[in-house]
């Protein structure tokens, strides 16, 4: 089997990739439950407004945003939408290109999908995103803001820094 064509291999590198895929989706997939839970609890726990514990540094806050971060674009809901539908379709994209298989990559990749699913939902639902994480001189954020960050520095550092190659097949293993 060693000096088989490389096609006859291929089914077993595609069902590695497969379950590495999973994997990665799966992980998307409790970031944005773990989002979407945090956000649930702080609106059950907390009233619009509220915030606690009040003279801590770091603080769970009950607020709303309407707009992209920062707060800018307020009342943009549509636009919003819009745009994240097609960011998520983009990362997608990009996800399953054989070009971004750099696992670091492709993890950076997953954190974005999962931060923009976690708050288009909100979008869609509500109109706006629950933030409640406040750290001083700070607006404050949430857990889907938190990985689309993660995410893009990860993704940032890659392209910069790293210098490896993707795990795939090599010509030396194909013959």
């Amino acid at each position: 089997m060693e000096n088989a064509p490389a096609s006859t291999r291929r089914p077993f590198g595609l069902h590695v990739q497969l379950w590495r895929d999973v994997w990665f989706l799966g992980f998307a997939l409790v970031i944005i439950l773990a989002d979407q839970a945090s956000k649930w609890a702080i609106g059950q726990w907390l009233a619009r407004g509220d915030e606690f514990p009040g003279d801590w540094p770091v603080r769970f806050v009950h607020i709303t945003n309407s707009g992209a971060a920062f707060g800018i674009l307020q009342d943009t809901g549509p636009l919003l939408v819009i745009v994240s539908i097609v960011g998520i379709l983009a990362i997608l994209f990009y996800m399953f290109n054989p070009g971004f298989a750099h696992p670091v990559m492709r993890f950076g990749l997953v954190l974005m999908f999962a931060g923009a699913v976690g708050n288009l939902i909100d979008r869609i639902l509500a109109g706006e995103v629950i933030d409640f994480i406040k750290l001083p001189s700070w607006p404050a954020f949430n857990i889907a803001d938190s990985a689309i960050t993660i995410g893009v520095l990860l993704l940032v550092w890659t392209i910069l820094f790293d210098r490896s190659e993707p795990e795939t097949e090599t010509n030396e293993e194909a013959s």
